[in-house]
């Protein structure tokens, strides 16, 4: 490898790609400053803030094979140490001051919407409107305050900052909007000027245009807690390339199934946005995830598992998301899903369903006894294990079959149990060792 350095050069870059999906590319391992395309080359150079986001960028990619629009794009460190030629804004925005802010979160992982964009910036002024959007480069934002003076304080205090320790970075611009359209106050836009509107156009579940952006991690922004997780390398079979957020859940046991136990399986892949059982196939259901890594993760792990008497199929749906109806369970903002905190660690735990489950947040006084007696309706319990980790207690079951632990998993995950609401995922332990 050539001496690390800022600048990045890519190969292969097709008339195809954008700006934009170049940058979709990167920006999970840092602020972006320059990007230049060699459109006569095929090539592109790009600038990262620093050496250490370069670096872990590219080592991230010699593990995974970065593919844009179906092509093969080759990276490496380039000869310059700095890019002088071309002093163009990744974005194309000037600095002309405007009281509109175009807002990139990079490391996007937890969940940003208008409430926490709100806190973060009204301390420099009135903030009259938030439009939050996802686009290739990840999740966005307009901000619109009363005065210019307040949007250049909030730019020049939080530019680079992070909304979260480690996480979550802003890279703020000047938007050249004059004014913000804000048709709803809801969680993905809202008109602070303006409370009496409406939270969604009758009949229709979202903003024409903007995706489920509350909820969405930007795929790519999830890149870095995947590396972490994995080590750098994708479980293989894993091409995390899959753009596609929503599974077609087949043969189910339509007598035994419901959305809340779909949830519990599926939540150990992703965060759930909605489910929807088909009434015209009782046996189907559509399990929408918060992005394709995720749904990737459910296919690849989930295809072929038994549940109640059934083996699961489990395939990418031709629909892009499910929309909100009477018929769908919302789950976007529920507190059950399992990747709004620590993404990275249960990205680590990802795995086919097993004969062991792993109990936590449970009662400190509780017994093994009283483990027994709640999930024994659900199979043989082979083997228990209590115990404690950084002062909390812990516990493993074994069941005598796979099919008996993923029953007791989907039927009593987020149950109460001693008073405590319990969690319930799929060990990759064999077996329970008595010293362990």
């Amino acid at each position: 490898m050539a001496e690390p350095s800022k600048v990045i050069h890519v190969r292969n870059v097709g008339h195809e790609i954008s700006e934009n999906d170049l940058l979709q590319l990167f920006q999970p391992f840092g602020v972006i400053s320059k990007l230049v395309m060699l459109r006569a080359k095929n090539q592109a150079l790009l600038q990262m803030q620093d050496i250490p986001s370069a670096i872990s960028a590219l080592q991230f990619y010699t593990n995974v094979q970065p593919t844009i629009r179906g092509r093969n794009v080759y990276v490496q460190f380039s000869s310059h140490q700095e890019l002088t030629t071309m002093e163009q804004n990744a974005q194309g925005r000037g600095d002309e001051p405007n009281r509109i802010l175009l807002v990139t979160v990079h490391h996007m992982l937890y969940p940003i919407t208008v409430e926490v964009l709100h806190q973060v910036f009204s301390p420099y002024g009135f903030v009259e409107k938030i439009v939050t959007f996802q686009k290739s480069a990840g999740f966005q934002a307009l901000i619109q305050y009363q005065v210019c003076q307040s949007a250049v304080s909030a730019r020049t205090s939080l530019q680079g900052r992070n909304i979260y320790d480690g996480c979550c970075q802003l890279d703020i611009q000047f938007s050249n909007l004059d004014e913000l359209q804000v048709n709803y106050n809801n969680d993905r836009s809202r008109d602070f000027t303006n409370p009496n509107l409406p939270s969604e156009q009758k009949g229709r579940s979202s903003h024409p245009g903007y995706s489920d952006a509350g909820a969405a991690f930007s795929q790519m922004a999830n890149a870095a807690a995947i590396a972490a997780a994995f080590g750098g390398g994708l479980p293989p079979g894993i091409t995390g390339t899959n753009d596609r957020c929503t599974v077609l859940v087949s043969n189910l046991n339509s007598d035994r199934i419901d959305e809340d136990k779909l949830f519990n399986l599926f939540s150990l892949y992703g965060n759930i946005v909605r489910i929807k059982l088909l009434r015209n196939k009782p046996d189907h259901a559509l399990v929408q995830l918060g992005d394709g890594f995720q749904a990737e993760l459910a296919v690849h792990f989930l295809k072929g598992a038994m549940l109640f008497g059934k083996h699961l199929e489990v395939n990418f749906s031709k629909h892009p998301n499910i929309t909100q109806g009477a018929d769908t369970h919302e789950y976007m903002n529920s507190n059950l899903n399992r990747f709004n905190r620590n993404a990275a660690k249960n990205y680590r735990y990802c795995c086919s369903p097993t004969r062991m489950i792993h109990l936590s947040t449970l009662p400190q006084d509780i017994t093994e006894e009283e483990i027994v007696s709640h999930l024994e309706e659900h199979g043989t319990i082979a083997n228990t294990k209590l115990f404690e980790m950084n002062g909390k207690k812990q516990a493993l079951v074994q069941f005598e079959t796979e099919e008996q632990a993923t029953e007791a998993l989907v039927c009593k995950h987020a149950t109460s149990l001693g008073g405590s609401i319990i969690r319930i995922s799929f060990s990759q332990l064999q077996e329970i060792r008595e010293n362990s």
